[in-house]
């Protein structure tokens, strides 16, 4: 408003000078040109810094959280979706982790706020919160690595690693990421009803951050309802679902690393402990080490997380390199190709130690994809509690 009120002020200005003298009119021209390229070049510094990209904060919905306290979560969904917490305002943690897509992404590599592809397709970020440790490799019970190659352990630690990633968005340092939320003037009070008082630090962003991820739960899918009943039940799994579940947990034993259950039976809260990162033959050689990368051990290259299969059928393309774009695609690969890589793992070797074949029919492909679908939670990738608050106009 005020640099408005201002230029139309100098405009008038420039007006005023060709009712006077020749001599005067130069002089005044020249002064009131200067003003004016100096409040112009203001305006346009502060545009580049801290552009809105026409968006704004719509907060007028009140949401109850599931876990942590209501007004935490809601800064951490603000959060999530501001793309001030990238270098130049483009992107934000909800452009890659898209809630329609179980906070995954559509493109084989994510991309960062220049627009240049990352290494690596963009991992569902649900059901993660219960969990803060892991122990890489080996199957833990109460942890879960963090990032397809688990480097991370703490989930308020994984939240910010993106902030500050050259290509994913870009920030400097924790002092810049910080002067950038303050930057904001709807911050102070959100901090203010989240913490008792207006201080903006680096801690309590990541913090808020984490909350609002770990309330991003999935526990209605088709699955869900059928466990928590204890009871196959018709009229939550068709035949051909039921079918494919049995393929999944029986056959062909795709529960022994994709758990959809404890060693006490199904969680039909939809939590999960898939904290083993294995490799599974995708490749003889791996460009991408994976685990390996993170330890230095070569018997670890090629080791990545196993993913979550909740809203499975949402999350294409898959893999950590999104090779595969469909779930026939996935099984085509366990059923005949799978690569033999020295740290391939044991469940996917036969018993003569090469890779196995399955042999999975087309039929049985078909039940097992069904059954998957049965995994989708269509409450969650619509919850107005976990929407992107920003509105575009």
């Amino acid at each position: 408003m005020y640099v408005k009120n201002a230029s139309l002020l100098i405009l008038r200005s420039l007006l005023k000078p060709f009712r006077m003298k020749t001599k005067k009119l130069t002089f005044y021209f020249f002064a009131s040109a200067c003003v004016l390229l100096i409040v112009v070049s203001c305006s346009k510094k502060e545009d580049l810094s801290y552009n809105t990209n026409s968006r704004t904060l719509d907060l007028s919905q009140n949401y109850s959280y599931d876990l942590g306290s209501d007004e935490l979560a809601t800064l951490g969904r603000v959060l999530f979706y501001d793309n001030t917490l990238s270098v130049n305002n483009s992107v934000s943690c909800g452009s890659c982790h898209k809630q329609s897509r179980a906070f995954a992404d559509t493109r084989a590599s994510s991309r960062g706020f220049e627009n240049v592809e990352t290494s690596r397709n963009t991992p569902p970020i649900q059901n993660i919160g219960g969990f803060s440790l892991v122990n890489m490799g080996v199957m833990s019970k109460g942890g879960q690595a963090l990032f397809w190659d688990g480097r991370e352990r703490i989930l308020q630690n994984m939240v910010m690693q993106p902030v500050f990633n050259h290509v994913e968005m870009g920030v400097k340092n924790t002092g810049d990421l910080v002067n950038r939320v303050k930057s904001r003037s709807y911050y102070p009070e959100l901090f203010s009803k989240a913490f008792d008082d207006e201080e903006i630090t680096f801690n309590r962003i990541s913090e808020a951050i984490m909350w609002f991820v770990r309330n991003i739960q999935t526990n209605h899918s088709p699955f869900d309802q059928l466990f928590r009943n204890a009871i196959v039940n018709d009229q939550v799994l068709n035949s051909q679902e039921q079918r494919g579940m049995n393929l999944f947990f029986g056959k062909y034993n795709c529960g022994s690393c994709h758990q959809l259950h404890s060693p006490t039976g199904y969680l039909p809260t939809g939590e999960t402990d898939n904290s083993e990162l294995l490799n599974i033959g995708l490749d003889q050689v791996y460009t991408d080490k994976g685990l390996g990368g993170i330890t230095g051990k070569p018997e670890d290259d090629g080791k990545f997380k196993i993913p979550n299969l909740r809203n499975i059928a949402l999350t294409a393309p898959y893999m950590h390199d999104g090779r595969f774009e469909t779930l026939e695609e996935v099984l085509d690969h366990y059923n005949n190709g799978v690569q033999d890589n020295p740290n391939l793992d044991s469940r996917l070797r036969d018993i003569s130690g090469k890779p196995q074949v399955l042999n999975i029919s087309t039929a049985e492909k078909e039940d097992i994809i069904a059954f998957l679908h049965t995994l989708t939670d269509g409450q969650m990738i619509t919850d107005p509690r976990l929407s992107d608050p920003f509105k575009k106009y």
